[in-house]
């Protein structure tokens, strides 16, 4: 009976660590993953994030990809707004979890200088449509399949990408401005960053909306 207990204890401790292994990369280096079409590279964050002042930022990351109906969906489709880019799969427990904070954010900025895009990591179409009329999510994902993850080796090229979920926020020019590695700590996280990042032209557009209509003087005619 204790060799038998002892088997079973030795077995149930490798079944873990192959849950875990499916989880981690094992401290590779997710760009290098994706290089290699590696399918390890799901390393669970722990929802630090970084923010980048605007002099700090690298130059607008440019992507391009099919989305689940067969679009296309671009980089330059959301310039001049801010954009939330949203890297998710549908059996990732943690995008689960989030899935209806982003959805929250998405209700509270419609019809604002927001975008939201989300980039599907693994998943099919059909799953990916799934999770959608299950959360509720209205805006597109890119389905940036492995053998490609042409949007994935874009955003590694700029910023490196660990966690599955990540969270990013664009600036109007497309330019990483906050990033959040694992899954969002609330839908205030999301929300406060959105604002920080469209408050950063706020100055200039409050002046112009706060002149007189009718005053031209100093206007170019």
């Amino acid at each position: 009976m204790t060799a038998k207990r002892i088997s079973a204890a030795v077995a149930l401790g490798l079944a873990a660590a192959l849950t875990l292994a499916g989880c981690s990369g094992a401290g590779n280096d997710l760009a290098q993953q994706w290089q290699e079409s590696n399918e390890k590279g799901y390393i669970s964050g722990d929802g630090t994030s970084a923010s980048f002042l605007p002099s700090e930022r690298t130059d607008p990351v440019e992507f391009s990809g099919t989305v689940e109906n067969g679009d296309t969906f671009a980089s330059t489709d959301t310039l001049g707004k801010v954009t939330v880019v949203n890297f998710w799969y549908a059996g990732c427990a943690p995008c689960r979890a989030e899935a209806p904070d982003l959805v929250a954010a998405y209700d509270e900025f419609a019809g604002d200088d927001v975008a939201f895009l989300g980039v599907n990591t693994r998943d099919q179409v059909a799953q990916a449509q799934q999770f959608a009329e299950e959360f509720g999510v209205e805006y597109p994902s890119i389905m940036d399949m492995p053998g490609g993850r042409s949007v994935q080796r874009a955003f590694a090229g700029e910023v490196p990408l660990n966690a599955v979920p990540t969270t990013l926020i664009l600036d109007r020019e497309g330019r990483v401005a906050h990033r959040v590695l694992g899954q969002l700590a609330a839908e205030s996280q999301l929300t406060t960053l959105i604002k920080e990042t469209l408050a950063e032209d706020g100055g200039a557009a409050a002046a112009e909306s706060d002149a007189d209509p009718g005053d031209t003087a100093g206007r170019a005619e």
